[in-house]
């Protein structure tokens, strides 16, 4: 009678996502791959797609790519049935370039990062207060973004407009410019100046319009970030569209970056060694969430112009030969040093 005890076999899969079905890979512990299926994306699929990675063995860790897109709703199901999900970024190019692209090599390479560590990071969560941040968030950005542009093309109209047009919007502001355009009558539309007139007022209508909009959001907005970040919000230099910023950059799970050098770096406001033989060199990271680094770069701003501590390291500094854009960079290393307390604290 044999006397050894067989061990029950431990996976890890890898996930390749898509809009309508989703690859999923499985590897064993010796990293030797032993399936991989394609499953719907839906709630159905996600089920079966549990239960066939679970068929091979105990689940270790599952890494996906795209936990923010087309994976949201399997991460959040897989989390919610108790198995450890991780982030897979994009496949390494150079691999790709050499052994080519399909949906079973992205899986598998998901696998093979989630199961080496190299990724590792742990996916937000996305079921709190920061998730409907987020949402109104992108409505507010692309009314702000179509308010622009709408002004950019109004701008655009008059310079290139007849000669009274062009005098009777000289010299006023925005403001001005798009409340005189809206109430314009234009006259036959068909004509060169009367379809000028009726371009310019739909597109001041619009603009006011969008204004509306952005109100309305930001009357939802201000009040949840507010209550989400109350001591945060109460920093210098800080309100609800930087916090808001720094808030969906780390999620509803801000405990998911284990030390504040890693937010540093998530902002991409943390140096990177660019090192070589005998240079020992740092260089600025331009990675990162652009969004959070430019919160801490209006932060920063607001803070060199109406703060005395800041101020006064500005001149220190500057008296010691640092460019105004090296202070700049320390002083977004130093906010994201502070302002990492507060957001963990959100999630607590």
């Amino acid at each position: 009678m044999s006397t050894m005890t067989e061990t029950a076999r431990c996976v890890t899969a890898g996930v390749d996502t898509h809009r309508d079905v989703h690859v999923v890979a499985v590897l064993d512990e010796r990293g030797t791959q032993v399936g991989c299926e394609t499953f719907g994306a839906d709630p159905a699929g996600y089920r079966q797609a549990l239960a066939w990675v679970a068929s091979f063995g105990s689940v270790d860790r599952i890494g996906i790519e795209g936990t923010g897109a087309y994976g949201a709703g399997l991460t959040r199901y897989v989390h919610d049935q108790g198995v450890t999900v991780v982030e897979v970024s994009c496949p390494n190019r150079q691999r790709r370039r050499s052994h080519g692209k399909s949906d079973p090599v992205d899986a598998v390479a998901a696998a093979r990062a989630a199961q080496s560590g190299d990724a590792a990071a742990k996916p937000k969560s996305r079921n709190g207060n920061v998730e409907a941040i987020r949402a109104l968030r992108v409505a507010r950005r692309s009314a702000a973004h179509s308010r622009v542009d709408a002004i950019n093309q109004m701008r655009a109209l008059v310079v290139t407009g007849p000669e009274p047009l062009r005098t009777s919007f000289r010299d006023i502001t925005i403001r001005q410019m798009v409340t005189a355009a809206a109430r314009l009558r234009p006259g036959d539309p068909t004509t060169p100046t009367g379809a000028i007139k009726f371009a310019l007022r739909q597109l001041a209508r619009r603009v006011q319009s969008l204004e509306e909009e952005i109100e309305t959001l930001d009357a939802i907005l201000a009040p949840l970030v507010r209550a989400t970040a109350p001591a945060l919000i109460a920093r210098h230099g800080l309100g609800p569209d930087t916090v808001g910023a720094l808030l969906v950059s780390v999620g509803d799970n801000p405990e998911r970056l284990h030390k504040e050098s890693a937010f540093a770096h998530m902002c991409g406001s943390a140096p990177i060694d660019a090192s070589s033989g005998l240079v020992t060199h740092k260089r600025l990271n331009r990675g990162g969430d652009r969004s959070a680094n430019q919160a801490l770069w209006r932060i920063v701003m607001v803070r060199m112009a109406s703060d005395p501590r800041t101020r006064h390291y500005v001149e220190r500094r500057t008296k010691e030969g640092k460019s105004k854009k090296d202070i700049v960079r320390c002083l977004k290393r130093y906010v994201a040093r502070e302002v990492y307390p507060y957001l963990v604290e959100t999630g607590s």
